[in-house]
């Protein structure tokens, strides 16, 4: 059985705040899951990478925590997006479609459009 790629880096922060954008708030568990079941359970999603990073965007700002009850009543942090991570996810959507349109201009290319 093939083992699924952790999601790129770089990409994780634009995908959390883009879940959240989408879904509400939502425990870190959810957020991976959710992450996971996007892509077509393609990714893989390392919890030693996730709460590290919900922990610097919530320092940063652009998303708040509270305590709540998960589905099967355990005690969770449920994470929300704020203002200023929707312009966060804003921005940061803009740079990633500039950059992927960039990439696809790399693999249309053909020689004789060079010449």
């Amino acid at each position: 059985m093939k083992e699924k790629p952790d999601v790129l880096q770089g990409t994780l922060a634009l995908m959390v705040l883009k879940t959240l954008d989408l879904l509400g708030p939502q425990h870190g568990y959810g957020i991976a899951r959710r992450i996971e079941q996007i892509s077509g359970d393609i990714l893989a999603v390392n919890q030693g990478t996730l709460y590290p990073l919900l922990l610097k965007l919530e320092h940063e700002g652009s998303i708040a925590s509270e305590w709540g009850a998960s589905d099967n009543n355990r005690r969770a942090r449920f994470y929300s997006l704020t203002g200023a991570g929707r312009k966060q996810l804003k921005a940061e959507t803009r740079d990633w479609e500039q950059t992927a349109a960039i990439i696809a201009r790399f693999f249309n290319v053909k020689a004789e459009d060079l010449s």
